[in-house]
């Protein structure tokens, strides 16, 4: 019987200590050599935009300087800022993407 009594104690234990991930911005930077065009492309390829989300966003980065794409858990957000940044060396632009605490 002590068995049982210590694991349902530990298991009410396990359950206080979880919490919903931080979650990350990320945004796109603007700057004057990637064209608008591979912007939509990396957003509806990396982050899965449809069209038209993907254009509304582009033009925030390119009128506003910046474009939050979405709001992720840390590795998540990581993990799309390394691919924005892979895709636009492959196709010779200088693309940034950052990632903010919200």
């Amino acid at each position: 019987m002590p068995l049982h009594t210590g694991s349902t104690k530990f298991a009410a234990r396990q359950k206080e200590k979880l919490k919903e991930p931080e979650e990350f911005r990320v945004i796109l930077l603007n700057d004057h050599f990637t064209t608008m065009e591979f912007v939509v492309e990396v957003l509806m390829i990396i982050f899965h935009k449809n069209r038209e989300e993907a254009e509304q966003i582009m033009l925030d980065v390119h009128r506003k300087g910046r474009g939050i794409v979405g709001q992720y858990p840390w590795d998540i957000a990581q993990t799309k800022a390394n691919q924005v940044h892979d895709l636009a060396r492959q196709h010779e632009f200088p693309l940034r993407c950052i990632i903010e605490p919200i």
